[in-house]
């Protein structure tokens, strides 16, 4: 059995991060407050291990960009403090998504007896469906 390989979590050094003004409602406090947080990591310049990078670079995720670099934009709270916390916690999550390599799936084949009850409910169900039809005269 494979050991579970745990990657320590994205060094704070390796990640960019700039403040930003919140979008929505907010009052005053939106609108005078960079409380927002753009956080930018560099995927290939990262000190991840290589098949991590490659899976991570694999992702269908919008928050990937073309050349590599993951941009998280955190803005739930009023803090410019909880939202890099929250940012960090959002691009951690994302790092152990693609931590462990995925299970290789073993094709399996299905047990004779498995097999004949399949078989049996599918002739029972047409005999069902056939008695639905039109009643003929001569038969």
């Amino acid at each position: 059995m494979l050991a579970a390989s745990f990657v320590h979590p994205v060094l704070p050094e390796e990640v960019e991060w700039v403040a930003v003004r919140a979008q929505g409602p907010g009052g005053q406090n939106v609108n005078k407050v960079s409380s927002a947080v753009h956080l930018r990591f560099d995927v290939r310049a990262s000190s991840l291990p290589e098949p991590v990078k490659e899976r991570l670079l694999a992702l269908r995720d919008s928050r990937i960009t073309q050349e590599g670099v993951v941009v998280i934009k955190a803005q739930q709270f009023r803090s410019q403090e909880q939202n890099l916390a929250d940012a960090m916690a959002r691009l951690n999550a994302l790092v152990q998504s693609v931590a462990l390599p995925p299970r290789v799936r073993r094709a399996t084949k299905p047990t004779y007896g498995a097999q004949q009850r399949r078989l049996a409910g599918k002739s029972q169900r047409g005999e069902t469906k056939a008695l639905r039809g039109r009643i003929r005269d001569g038969y």
